[in-house]
């Protein structure tokens, strides 16, 4: 469960400041040991803080007081530059692996997947239990009529949010792996837009209606990441068939989750509506890029001409693939032969 969760400040630095909203407007208090030019470079990364952080108040008013405190969510910053560092890794690390042999990391990605696996079963539990206790309407819930049961709900969508930066993962495995073809404008996109948009909604919106989504979202990925750890157990790879079904499963929920947001639209309950016609908005896009990706994967015949990408199971051998000893012995075979 998540409660208020603190970080820890330096104890060369301390900051004190109004808490965010206060209309005191009093100076920034500092007490530091450290030299002046790192005073000034911190002063000048709060100044931009509060800026950054007056503009989404401004953009989208009043944050829930509910939420204030929790890990991450007071200032845009953190949320900001993980994703930057995200993209970065992606750029500079295709660079690194470009004339390196890709990594197996089979023990890695089992651990990493089953981590996953168990964190969304307990969300899509969680979810369950918390909007049966609170009365949930599933048609239309409002943010402030359920009590103690939106704090649970809001507990668990922390975590929620907090998946998606641990989810990032997903595409590092995909660089140091050279699974270049799975690094898709769909899947990036899809992987630094939810990990921001759920800043924000943990900030406005984190309970209520915003529930529906995380819990189909929370029973695909048990599903998809059983499938992700089971992939990389060789034994097991002929018994993995329904892979076709998860990109089915995940466009469903998609629809789903427009179909249930628009039905607040149509008969509304107080949540607002500006949200509901974003995240509307925003599934439909998702919605696009996935039946262009199901088009493109299981509809068109593969050509004869496409390059191989490298097994799950390569393995490095004295720097060397397998593949290039197999490759090479080949060679030689036919020397011999001829």
């Amino acid at each position: 469960m998540v409660t208020a969760i603190q970080p820890a400040l330096p104890t060369t630095l301390q900051w004190h400041s109004q808490p965010r909203g206060s209309t005191d407007e009093k100076p920034v208090a500092w007490e530091s040991n450290s030299p002046a030019s790192t005073v000034a470079f911190m002063e000048t990364l709060k100044a931009f803080d509060r800026d950054v952080n007056e503009f989404v108040d401004y953009m989208f008013g009043p944050r829930d007081p509910r939420v204030r405190g929790w890990f991450l969510l007071d200032s845009y910053l953190p949320t900001f530059f993980l994703t930057g560092a995200y993209l970065l890794c992606i750029w500079l690390g295709n660079k690194f692996m470009k004339n390196r042999p890709p990594f197996s990391l089979r023990a890695h990605l089992i651990v990493y997947n089953l981590g996953i696996t168990l964190l969304s079963f307990y969300m899509l539990i969680e979810l369950i239990l918390a909007t049966w206790e609170g009365g949930y309407n599933l048609q239309c819930q409002n943010l402030h009529s359920a009590g103690e049961a939106d704090i649970r709900v809001a507990k668990v969508l922390w975590w929620y949010y907090f998946s998606k930066v641990i989810e990032f993962t997903d595409t590092i495995f995909f660089v140091l792996r050279k699974k270049s073809s799975q690094i898709t404008f769909l899947h990036v996109y899809h992987h630094a837009t939810m990990f921001n948009i759920w800043w924000c909604v943990l900030n406005w919106i984190p309970c209520g209606q915003s529930f529906f989504g995380p819990t189909l979202n929370s029973f695909i990925h048990v599903l998809m990441y059983s499938y992700y750890g089971l992939s990389v157990i060789p034994s097991m790879r002929k018994y993995l068939w329904w892979k076709k079904y998860l990109t089915q499963a995940q466009l469903i929920q998609f629809l789903l989750t427009i179909v249930h947001t628009l039905s607040a639209a149509v008969k509304p309950c107080g949540f607002p509506f500006g949200c509901l016609m974003f995240q509307s908005s925003y599934m439909a896009t998702l919605v696009i890029l996935f039946i262009n990706f199901y088009i493109k994967t299981y509809r068109k015949a593969p050509s004869r001409t496409a390059v191989k990408e490298t097994p799950v199971t390569t393995e490095i051998k004295n720097g060397f693939h397998k593949d290039y000893f197999a490759a090479a012995n080949g060679l030689q075979n036919n020397k011999k032969a001829q």
